[in-house]
């Protein structure tokens, strides 16, 4: 992880995690796509999307903090405030 690293960067990767975790097409996703919304989400599945964006940026969120967001923005700014951002 750089400083240069942006929220909107953080935003776009963890589009492409959702996408991977979920087999959701990751064109069809966007900051304001609510999470709980996309098919195929279940709490393991988050549980493995928080667990792979902990693990590409060296960091351990806080649970209440990530279960209290509900959009790919919202999650990207967790991450932010998380690394530095």
């Amino acid at each position: 992880m750089t400083a240069a690293t942006t929220t909107e960067e953080i935003t776009t990767s963890v589009i492409e995690i959702v996408a991977e975790v979920l087999g959701a097409d990751a064109a069809e996703l966007s900051p304001g796509t609510d999470l709980r919304t996309v098919e195929g989400a279940d709490s393991i599945k988050v549980l493995r999307i928080i667990a792979r964006i902990e693990q590409r940026y060296d960091i351990e969120l806080d649970d209440a903090e990530v279960f209290g967001v509900s959009t790919v923005e919202q999650v990207a700014t967790v991450v932010a405030a998380a690394v530095g951002s």
